[in-house]
């Protein structure tokens, strides 16, 4: 009802995907689904959008009501809720820039009682933390196994590499740098210990190119930023970022994509398997992933 009520509303179903969240096919599937379960034509779709029939005017008439009443339905219960929740959020080190704002205004606007404190940690640490009842929910590299906790995927980058631009300038070509081609530069990694899966994942595609990953660094040693441009700007190594590399750079360095982009860094959203809280549910569906956004990973 909802997806129907935004096409209404939109005027289009590629208007009111991009309202939703969701891709323009799946709404046009569930606007299909719709009619056909109901066995009613409910809209006439035209070049430039769509227009109501008489019947898709009786169902926008009733699903107003029926959400309004759901609606009011659900504000009544939250007077059930204890006052003042706290939603604990695990992130990493880096994160996408434009993956949280969304979702904290949701939840704000939906619980504004409910204060979210945030703490960054890594994947190994926000699972046990997690498990142990000390986050309520955490942003990590690597889909957690197990029944206890419960996990979606919020977001994929592809990785390029940030490099020296004098020793980029050999390397480039029309798409980019090859990965294979920066074999003989130290790769500025991380400590495994904070993300294992992720870390073999990514080191065996190094290697995979031809790259020797080295030792991984000690644990705890997380380079920041000033740190890693620093070691680049040297022209021995290089590290790996996405587009949006938020760092002011020294214009001795620069970030250059990678050739059929082969490192694809993915970020899940994860909860305990038992959380009955609806702010939770509200942040995490609001988190999960659009493949149709456009500075997504295929």
């Amino acid at each position: 009802m909802r997806m129907f009520i935004a096409v209404v509303e939109e005027g289009s179903v590629t208007a009111a995907a991009r309202r939703l969240h969701i891709s323009q096919p799946a709404l046009s599937q569930a606007m299909v689904a719709l009619e056909r379960r109901l066995g009613l034509d409910l809209l006439v779709r035209h070049r430039t959008g769509i227009t109501l029939t008489d019947a898709g005017s009786t169902l926008l008439t009733e699903s107003r009501a029926v959400l309004a009443r759901h609606d009011q339905a659900m504000a009544a219960l939250t007077r059930h809720d204890p006052p003042g929740d706290v939603l604990r959020l695990g992130i990493p080190l880096e994160l996408p820039p434009d993956l949280l704002p969304g979702p904290l205004a949701t939840l704000g606007a939906a619980h504004p009682e409910t204060r979210v404190q945030a703490r960054h940690a890594s994947t190994a640490a926000q699972l046990d933390a997690l498990r142990v009842d000390e986050l309520d929910v955490g942003l990590v590299r690597e889909r957690p196994t197990g029944p206890d906790l419960d996990a979606t995927l919020a977001a994929e980058e592809r990785l390029g590499v940030l490099l020296a631009r004098s020793s980029a300038e050999p390397l480039l070509t029309g798409r980019g740098v090859r990965l294979d081609a920066l074999a003989g530069l130290e790769w500025l990694g991380f400590p495994r210990s904070g993300s294992p899966a992720w870390f073999d994942e990514l080191t065996a595609i190094l290697r995979s190119h031809g790259l020797n990953p080295g030792m991984d660094a000690p644990a705890g040693e997380h380079l920041i930023a000033e740190v890693k441009l620093a070691a680049v700007t040297s022209g021995r190594a290089f590290a790996l970022a996405p587009p949006h590399w938020s760092q002011p750079m020294p214009d001795e360095v620069g970030w250059y994509p990678l050739t059929g982009h082969p490192l694809i860094r993915r970020t899940w959203v994860v909860w305990p398997a038992n959380s009955r809280r609806r702010d939770i549910a509200l942040f995490v569906d609001a988190l999960q992933f659009d493949p149709d956004d456009g500075d997504a990973a295929p």
